[in-house]
């Protein structure tokens, strides 16, 4: 505990342990920790998150684990939303019983408070410690402004109601359906746990004394500016993928980009759904039977069997066109000249990687933010699609793919899609709008006085 009696600041961060929220934020924190000698950061999460992200040679960021709420002898049964819910009636108690624990092992009490932006509580934390919170919003700001404008949204089209009307009451919304909203914010149980917690979120948040997302301010400036009007400080200081300091040996142990070497520019289709969700079945089958009859070269990675998850005989008839891996380095292949269309859940880290290869999208949404960033990539910004019925059918991934990989249309949208991946290289250089935000960031964490509002 030298290092914390040493440093002139301790900083306590508290991440949300699931689908890719903790990485972004370590990789936020990493950021700030080079920005700012003399602190150390205590990154509070679950041991199985901390596990999975954590790095072992991070010299002023030490991993503390907080209880993940899961009952003794609990066995994960296939669904990804059973633990979330359990963790979620573990918070804040979890957390607070964590940061006492933090305090006494390292004889440092706490000068500043960075969280998920999830955390809505970490407001009243803040206030009874009589410190500053900043926090981090990992999705779009698009995303973000349909949350803290929950309860406008309810009065106009209520609880369950036509699915297909349009937000026309939201400045520059009109082309957003109920739809494309996040489940539980007009529709489903609007109590149960996830869409409970981001209800207090969006209520709780101006409180913070700023909020910083994994974005960048030509994306979506319109709503960005609404936000800079909801938020006393709002700051876009991302694509984090562009501004971490990434390890320069890239994991590619199943070889995909000799691979990608081996087919012509812009011509391979890759897969991937992220990693908390698989489609069903039936959908894989459309999918494959899609890849099949259009003769695209594909690289999918699939977690899981492919041998017990697609159709008999696919893998041997399309060995020739296709490789199928567990786990690929995503950015390295969307960077790869060969690739041509991404076939994603739609994640919003999944379209700031394909900003940044100028790889054009087709979106199969599950769940959260994905819906709405799917609509907002295909009517927005132009350079992705979603799919006919919103799932995956061999006609509709046949004409999706095809408009993408072979026609007028299609390279439109890898011209729409340059000139974002140019506009969020230009925020991350020197004098670039997500540069100068962090400047602020780094800023206000290192005047840090103890006077807050209240």
């Amino acid at each position: 505990m030298e290092s914390y009696r040493n440093a002139s600041k301790h900083i306590v961060v508290l991440a949300f342990p699931f689908g890719t929220h903790a990485v972004p934020l370590l990789n936020f924190v990493r950021q700030l920790s080079d920005a700012c000698p003399h602190t150390m950061f205590s990154f509070l999460s679950t041991q199985q998150s901390n596990n999975s992200t954590f790095p072992k040679n991070l010299d002023k960021i030490k991993s503390f684990n907080v209880w993940d709420g899961l009952p003794k002898g609990y066995t994960f049964r296939g669904n990804p939303h059973e633990p979330v819910d359990y963790f979620l009636k573990a918070v804040p108690r979890n957390f607070m019983k964590a940061i006492d624990v933090v305090v006494f092992e390292t004889g440092k009490p706490i000068d500043f408070l960075i969280t998920d932006a999830f955390y809505a509580f970490g407001a009243d934390i803040a206030d009874e410690l009589n410190i500053p919170w900043v926090a981090l919003w990992t999705a779009s700001p698009r995303a973000l402004f349909v949350h803290v404008n929950s309860d406008i949204i309810r009065h106009y089209v209520g609880i369950n109601g036509p699915k297909d009307k349009p937000l026309h009451f939201l400045p520059h919304f009109s082309s957003i359906r109920v739809a494309d909203l996040p489940n539980g914010l007009t529709s489903g149980d609007i109590d149960a746990p996830m869409p409970a917690l981001l209800y207090k979120m969006g209520v709780s948040l101006s409180r913070a004394a700023a909020v910083a997302t994994n974005s960048y301010e030509d994306l979506d400036n319109t709503v960005v500016n609404m936000l800079k009007l909801r938020f006393s400080t709002f700051l876009n200081v991302g694509p984090f993928n562009l501004v971490s300091v990434s390890s320069s040996t890239v994991d590619d142990s199943h070889g995909t980009l000799d691979w990608m070497s081996k087919h012509e520019a812009a011509s391979v289709v890759y897969i991937s759904f992220g990693s908390v969700i698989t489609p069903p079945p039936h959908e894989l089958h459309a999918l494959c039977e899609a890849l099949e009859e259009c003769e695209f070269p594909y690289l999918w990675s699939l977690r899981g069997s492919p041998e017990k998850q697609l159709p008999l005989g696919f893998l041997e008839r399309t060995s020739s066109e296709g490789k199928i891996v567990p786990w690929a380095p995503q950015q390295k292949i969307l960077e790869h000249p060969s690739v041509g269309v991404f076939v994603s859940h739609g994640g919003w880290n999944s379209v700031l990687e394909s900003i940044n290869g100028c790889v054009p999208m087709i979106c199969r949404p599950f769940f959260g933010d994905q819906q709405l960033n799917t609509r907002t990539v295909e009517v927005v910004w132009g350079f992705g699609l979603g799919l006919e019925g919103g799932t995956l059918t061999k006609e509709g991934a046949k004409k999706a793919l095809k408009l993408i990989l072979c026609s007028q249309e299609g390279k439109k949208m890898k011209e729409k899609i340059r000139v974002q991946k140019e506009l969020a290289c230009k925020a991350v250089k020197p004098n670039g709008s997500s540069n100068e935000n962090f400047k602020t960031l780094v800023k206000l964490v290192s005047n840090t006085y103890h006077q807050v509002s209240g």
